[in-house]
């Protein structure tokens, strides 16, 4: 016997594909949030102006430019090996 009801068959109690999908994007907006404030109270606490050497000249600039900039330029570096490893790991799969 089939559970149907005056209106048709009965709703599954399985949960939908897009259940999921809700779940990541509540994460990733959540997590997003955490880190921009993290990002803003640390720009706030760090405000005291350092020296910083470069190859050819000294500069004097806010210690959080200076951790934002090297914290770009670590990102890059990594963005750049990653797309190498790809690249190469493409071409020994042909």
């Amino acid at each position: 016997m089939s559970a149907t009801g005056p209106d048709g068959p009965a709703p599954s109690t399985k949960p939908s594909r897009h259940t999921g999908r809700t779940i990541g994007r509540t994460v990733a907006i959540a997590l997003l949030l955490f880190v921009t404030v993290v990002l803003v109270l640390f720009v706030v606490f760090n405000t005291q102006t350092v020296d910083i050497s470069l190859v050819f000249t000294d500069v004097r600039a806010p210690l959080v430019v200076a951790l934002l900039i090297a914290a770009a330029l670590g990102g890059a570096i990594v963005g750049l090996l990653d797309a190498v490893m790809t690249v190469r790991g493409r071409r020994r799969n042909r």
